[in-house]
């Protein structure tokens, strides 16, 4: 939907899952973990309430995309842009397409989400191929359709739209290849960096079309302030860093101050072994665990179980 509240919704939504993953990822590399997201267990081994069986992010994405595409049809109230062609005019012309354009984009993020819940609420066994496959769908489909929505445009939008392009084709690209290497950190980190790029220009974009500080529209034909789209744009790249860089320092923090607590020596009381037999206990002795042999040892004498 060609207004702020159109432009608002996507770019906000874009905002939360990129921070979201930031902080994941940020935790999978202090971690050392092998995936960004490990598999889930076998759907016999998990718990059988619900809210344990669906995805929140499944859901948020379902959630998001029907509200977008309940707005390009019907906000604000009393309109109705579902008509696609005008059935009155006898050339039979398309209508409204810009909102199908917005439309279709929801629609495959609202399939990337149904795909994460069958994926993981339905399968016996979830399939993360598949998930990362209907996500990389919808982004390539996001690419394809901003790419054709340059057409009639004027120079200032067909510019901030070619610059929205450019990450997502690179967020697209990093997905597909996840579909076959899920675990490589180098591309976790560049599609984090890059989705926040897409998240905040999505939200410049707001502040330049519809809600300029200065006041004044921005001038197409002026090529200073075309120029500036470049020079922001860039900055944009740059502030996508640093806000990747500072997460990951806030999580490194947490992650310390957890590790730090959970390696505070703490006296547990252990119940003694009783259903060893010397055979066992020998070859333990000679594998070279004299310390935990010793201790086995004493706690068998105490209880006299094996050398009575």
């Amino acid at each position: 939907m060609g207004t702020l509240e159109g432009h608002l919704l996507p770019g906000i939504c874009l905002l939360i899952f990129s921070l979201h993953y930031s902080v994941m990822v940020s935790l999978a590399l202090l971690r050392g973990q092998r995936f960004l997201k490990p598999p889930l267990t076998p759907k016999e081994k998990r718990g059988h309430r619900w809210w344990q069986l669906v995805p929140v992010e499944g859901m948020m994405k379902v959630a998001i995309s029907l509200t977008g595409i309940i707005t390009e049809f019907f906000y604000p109230p009393g309109v109705n842009r579902m008509m696609m062609v005008d059935w009155e005019d006898p050339r039979r012309p398309f209508v409204f397409y810009d909102n199908w354009y917005h439309v279709t984009m929801y629609g495959f993020f609202t399939l990337s989400g149904v795909v994460d819940i069958v994926s993981r609420a339905c399968q016996a066994q979830q399939n993360v191929k598949l998930e990362r496959a209907a996500e990389a769908l919808a982004f390539c489909v996001l690419v394809l359709l901003m790419a054709c929505h340059l057409e009639n445009k004027g120079t200032l939008e067909v510019r901030t739209h070619l610059l929205f392009v450019a990450p997502t084709f690179l967020v697209t690209l990093v997905l597909t290849m996840e579909v076959w290497v899920p675990d490589q950190p180098t591309l976790w980190v560049l599609k984090t960096w890059m989705g926040l790029v897409l998240s905040t220009w999505m939200l410049q974009l707001c502040v330049l079309m519809y809600v300029p500080p200065s006041g004044q529209p921005w001038r197409a034909e002026n090529p200073g302030d075309l120029a500036f789209l470049l020079i922001f744009f860039c900055w944009h790249l740059g502030f996508g860093a640093i806000v990747l860089a500072a997460v990951y320092g806030l999580c490194s923090l947490w992650h310390h101050r957890i590790s730090s607590w959970r390696e505070v020596p703490r006296t547990k009381y252990q119940l003694c072994p009783r259903s060893y037999s010397s055979e066992e206990l020998e070859k333990l002795r000679t594998e070279g665990c004299s310390i935990r042999w010793r201790q086995i040892v004493k706690c068998a004498k105490e209880k006299g179980s094996i050398f009575a």
